[in-house]
């Protein structure tokens, strides 16, 4: 349903090896990128993807953005590498019952709400 989505950062350099970081674990990889703009997707496919950009008036904030996961290890190495790439906790990895999945939420460095998400039946 989604083709791509475009991200405006306050600060590209940061933002990108935040994002590279964390969805790295979910075989999600920069596909291109200049000084200006960096595209994420998964490397036999290029579609959706991420188009981070450098933010030229408004900075994209309050966004919740879900990336699917293979499981939950996927999920966990998600949260460990987002964390250390200096996204901050919003929610630990764990079960939401009432979502049927194991997700984990960080703060990417603009403060929005990226989350990765493993549908459980």
């Amino acid at each position: 349903m989604i083709h791509h989505l475009g991200v405006f950062a306050s600060d590209l350099p940061a933002s990108r090896a935040f994002f590279s970081a964390a969805l790295e674990p979910l075989a999600i990889v920069v596909g291109y990128q200049t000084d200006r703009i960096c595209e994420f997707w998964r490397a036999e496919r290029d579609t959706p993807s991420l188009s981070l950009q450098a933010a030229v008036a408004e900075t994209t904030r309050g966004l919740h953005l879900a990336f699917e996961a293979p499981d939950r290890a996927a999920v966990d190495a998600f949260f460990t590498a987002a964390t250390s790439a200096g996204g901050t906790e919003r929610h630990a990895p764990r079960h939401w019952p009432e979502y049927r999945a194991y997700c984990a939420f960080v703060s990417d460095p603009d403060g929005n709400n990226i989350e990765a998400v493993h549908k459980e039946p």
